[in-house]
């Protein structure tokens, strides 16, 4: 893999929670979000309610635009987000996890943070030129993020979902021909 194990984390966070806005919306309710925070491990402030919530939906869309802008777009669309929220990177140590970069306080809202991580890592997927790794699902009617942490670089769609109708797709396309 070619990035971090935070780096790797942080990507996949951010495109769970881009797609969460698609139909159908997979983040509706408080509990969803204390899942989403507890499955990708994150630290730090949570409050846990529907203020809390609008916040992270509200940021789906900066998220999506992240995470398929073209190369020199992204850079405008991370340097923006790092600037508006006064991100300083500071190498720190928590929990269970090593060394690593937060470039903005555990005290500060999850929405916040949640932006800043991603910038933080399409920092490095800008720098180590794998764009390639970051773009939207093969399927015709979606428009989900897809992360692409393969080996040889062979997903393609957001979703197992969408995986499947397209084959299911392609199998009657030879049936029929």
């Amino acid at each position: 893999m070619p990035f971090t194990h935070d780096v790797a984390m942080a990507l996949q966070a951010a495109a769970v929670l881009a797609n969460s806005g698609l139909d159908p919306d997979t983040l509706e309710t408080v509990a969803d979000l204390d899942a989403f925070y507890d499955g990708f491990g994150y630290t730090g402030r949570h409050d846990g309610d529907a203020a809390e919530l609008a916040q992270v939906r509200a940021i789906r869309p900066e998220l999506h635009r992240m995470l398929t802008a073209e190369r020199d777009d992204a850079v405008g669309i991370v340097n923006r987000v790092l600037a508006e929220a006064g991100a300083v990177p500071q190498l720190v140590r928590h929990d269970v996890s090593d060394w690593h970069l937060h470039a903005v306080g555990l005290d500060r809202e999850l929405a916040t943070r949640i932006l800043i991580e991603t910038a933080m890592a399409v920092v490095d997927v800008i720098r180590q030129d794998e764009m390639s790794r970051l773009g939207t699902c093969a399927d015709a009617d979606c428009r989900g993020v897809v992360v692409d942490l393969s080996r040889n670089r062979s997903k393609r769609f957001c979703s197992t979902t969408c995986g499947n109708r397209n084959a299911v797709a392609a199998y009657r396309a030879r049936q029929k021909g």
